[in-house]
């Protein structure tokens, strides 16, 4: 039997294989130090999970609009003030935009390193993926000069994260202005996946593309959710607000594929939305010392470098003083030092390795030490 074109060129997710092969390790009894999880180690705060219990104990239990709730989309409204669909996660809420927008012959850039579902997500609406590299000098940031150069007459989309999976950057103001006046001279759709919005450090202020200005609110998709900000990562909750037609578009495909998200899934995004913010502001501060710890330890170690990360969680560390491909240095740091890291070829730039510090401290000091020896060894 055959399977589609389609389906036959998409690869595996590295970030799910790793984490899965090391949780096999674990359930052999090796005490494995993860890295690889790409979600918070913190439970869904109490008042979230109560109101998707007396959801169901009230029998919410059946279908709901395909774009979502209405006090759902009201409530994100409220923060938005554009046309909202709610989806089965952000990542759910990126497909559906690039389905809706884009097809053969278009391309869409995407600034490497990228989130490893992007290229795939492209290919699968029938577009191409173009890479436009970043460097770790400018931050793992794409400047308006190379989103200028990278772009063609067949070009229908920008992909930008910020906060940044694996990088942990977040663009400036500026930065983003120079994007969106590049985006406005070609009428190019900017896709804003924004799910780390409210896990950012310091004093660093987290900026929405589609609030600069007229312009970029016409132009951009703006994707969000509740998986990082929340703990909800299994809850599969993702919203996106865009232009009507857009939106519009995406809500016909949902109503012909998932029908609508989990109904009382969404009555605990209410409460997420509304409700006691004190669980997510706990978290963020947790992290935020992870990193301070995790950045100081693996800066001090020879031969790599990384970018203090200023969002998301995660370090994006550069190891090619050290002579190896990404995948070979995460699969011999596993099979010798048992500590999982996802490669960053996964991300589109073997140079690095990406560590999260979405676990607890005592990991991380374990997991660390263990690095820091495998380092030297090589």
């Amino acid at each position: 039997m055959e399977i589609s074109a389609r389906a036959a060129q998409l690869t595996p997710s590295l970030t799910l294989s790793i984490d899965s092969k090391a949780k096999a390790m674990k359930s052999e009894g090796i005490d494995v130090c993860g890295f690889g999880a790409g979600e918070p180690d913190f439970d869904t705060p109490d008042h979230i999970k109560a109101a998707a219990i007396a959801a169901l104990e009230a029998g919410f239990t059946k279908y709901t609009p395909s774009g979502g709730l209405p006090e759902l989309r009201q409530a994100i409204a409220e923060k938005l003030d554009s046309q909202i669909v709610v989806s089965s996660g952000a990542k759910h809420s990126c497909y559906n935009a690039i389905l809706a927008t884009c097809q053969a012959g278009d391309e869409v850039l995407i600034p490497s390193p990228y989130w490893v579902s992007y290229p795939d997500m492209v290919r699968l609406a029938g577009a191409e993926p173009v890479i436009v590299p970043t460097t770790e000098r400018n931050g793992w940031k794409m400047r308006a000069s190379d989103f200028e150069n990278a772009m063609t007459p067949r070009t229908k989309m920008l992909i930008l994260n910020s906060p940044g999976n694996p990088t942990g950057s977040v663009y400036s103001r500026e930065e983003l202005e120079g994007i969106v006046e590049v985006a406005a001279e070609e009428d190019i759709y900017i896709l804003s996946d924004e799910i780390y919005e409210k896990l950012v450090y310091d004093d660093v202020k987290h900026v929405s593309i589609a609030s600069l200005s007229q312009e970029a609110y016409d132009l951009t998709i703006t994707v969000n959710g509740f998986s990082k900000a929340y703990a909800m990562t299994g809850w599969r909750l993702g919203y996106m607000a865009a232009p009507e037609a857009v939106a519009k578009a995406v809500d016909n495909i949902q109503s012909h594929s998932t029908s609508h998200p989990c109904s009382f899934a969404q009555r605990g995004a209410v409460a997420a939305l509304k409700g006691d913010q004190q669980p997510l502001a706990d978290m963020r501060e947790e992290f935020s010392m992870r990193r301070d710890y995790m950045y100081d330890r693996i800066t001090k170690i020879p031969n790599i470098t990384a970018v203090r990360p200023q969002g998301a969680f995660y370090i994006l560390v550069n190891i090619s003083q050290l002579g190896l491909s990404s995948q070979n240095f995460a699969d011999r740091l596993l099979s010798k030092a048992n500590v999982a890291v996802v490669p960053g070829i996964a991300f589109g730039d073997d140079r690095t390795v990406r560590l999260s510090y979405a676990t607890s401290i005592d990991v991380i000091k374990k997991g660390l030490d263990r690095f820091q020896d495998f380092c030297r060894t090589l």
